[in-house]
């Protein structure tokens, strides 16, 4: 049974299973992309990774959504790994989803690129020219969003793309959820979109499932608005979706 309700402009939905969290969240951005494409023929949309979007983007792929008009971006990608990685976050996405539905373009985050700052320079400029209809992230298990962990969130960031050093508890994650065989092959640094480059999308869809993750959904909706857990910040979106199981809710409902 889907309990809804709302936290300061944030709207949240907690969903029996993952299926059905999949299910919605795979609607509410078909609806945005949708919409996107009824007023201007194309759609900019940014994707996240990791292991709790598998529901969503199974969902989410087998939606009927005009592809070819719509161009994807996504969150991050560690620094020094290549496409061909088994924790590469393009590869995620190519094998998730971006093969299977062949969107009208791809801008990919390249980690592993001869020169970061160029690479940043030329994403950044990528996401000035496409404004984005549509963000879907995640929060992380320390409250991050994107890769802005609490020791690098900035709320004012200058920029929209830029190389931080993760924490401990966000490479602890990375290990636990098997992308990585030690903690000791977890890159140190990587590439995010800084937390304005998420908060400027016109609608934000966050997918949060796990009981791992209760805690920070717990601190995201009853926490001050601080980068001390930066996904706080989705409070203030005007037009944001907050996607739970039960299990993520657990501290939140009673």
């Amino acid at each position: 049974m889907t309990k809804s309700f709302k936290i300061d402009k944030l709207q949240i939905a907690v969903y029996g299973d993952l299926t059905e969290m999949g299910e919605a969240a795979a609607d509410f951005v078909k609806s945005k992309l949708d919409e996107a494409i009824r007023e201007r023929g194309e759609a900019n949309l940014i994707l996240a990774t990791g292991a709790s979007q598998f529901s969503f983007l199974k969902a989410l792929q087998e939606k009927v959504i005009d592809w070819k008009k719509i161009a994807v971006f996504h969150l991050d990608e560690y620094k020094g790994i290549s496409d061909r990685h088994p924790a590469s976050f393009r590869k995620y996405l190519k094998e998730r989803i971006l093969d299977a539905v062949s969107p009208k373009k791809v801008y990919f985050l390249n980690g592993d690129a001869p020169d970061l700052e160029k690479e940043m320079d030329s994403y950044s400029k990528a996401l000035e020219q496409n404004p984005i209809d549509i963000a879907c992230i995640g929060i992380g298990e320390n409250g991050h969003i994107a890769f802005n962990d609490p020791p690098v969130a900035d709320f004012n960031d200058p920029k929209l793309v830029k190389l931080v050093s993760l924490d401990e508890d966000c490479r602890n994650q990375q290990l636990g959820e098997g992308w990585f065989p030690t903690l000791a092959d977890v890159p140190k640094q990587a590439l995010t979109l800084t937390i304005p480059a998420i908060m400027r999308c016109k609608a934000i869809s966050c997918v949060v499932p796990d009981e791992r993750k209760a805690t920070a959904v717990h601190n995201t909706l009853h926490g001050a608005i601080d980068t001390k857990c930066p996904a706080t910040i989705l409070r203030t979106h005007s037009d944001t979706r907050l996607f739970l199981d039960n299990h993520a809710a657990s501290k939140i409902m009673a």
